[in-house]
């Protein structure tokens, strides 16, 4: 019986996940969610189990509401790696989920750590 899209996917998400909780530590994890028309990242404390710091291109103050591209992912990762520096946190590990680290998601890796997170 095949896979449906969906469930590989969810099984690549998990795979990844696992392999960077083995080495994680107690950092917090930066997990990282592309939808056809926004992308928005988030920083776990697993650990506590809270959300430490998060951004969204939905946010109307980054100025690229409804827009997934090059340009809005490299904002949302400025803004991530600036509400974590205020939140403490300058050292985390990068959660792709089940996205190819390619285009977008590089885009935003490149920009959290251009501004001073540490992963």
């Amino acid at each position: 019986m095949a896979n449906s899209k969906r469930n590989l996917f969810l099984r690549r998400r998990m795979r990844v996940r696992n392999k960077l909780r083995k080495s994680a530590g107690d950092r917090p994890r930066l997990s990282v969610h592309r939808s056809n028309k926004n992308i928005s990242v988030q920083l776990i404390d697993d650990v506590k189990g809270i959300t430490l710091a998060a951004a969204s291109s939905l946010e109307k103050a980054l100025g690229v509401v409804g827009k997934n591209n090059l340009e809005a992912s490299a904002k949302v990762g400025a803004a991530i790696a600036e509400r974590a520096k205020k939140a403490g946190v300058e050292v985390c590990y990068f959660d792709r989920g089940g996205f190819l680290f390619h285009g977008k998601v590089k885009a935003l890796a490149d920009a959290a750590r251009e501004g001073g997170l540490k992963f």
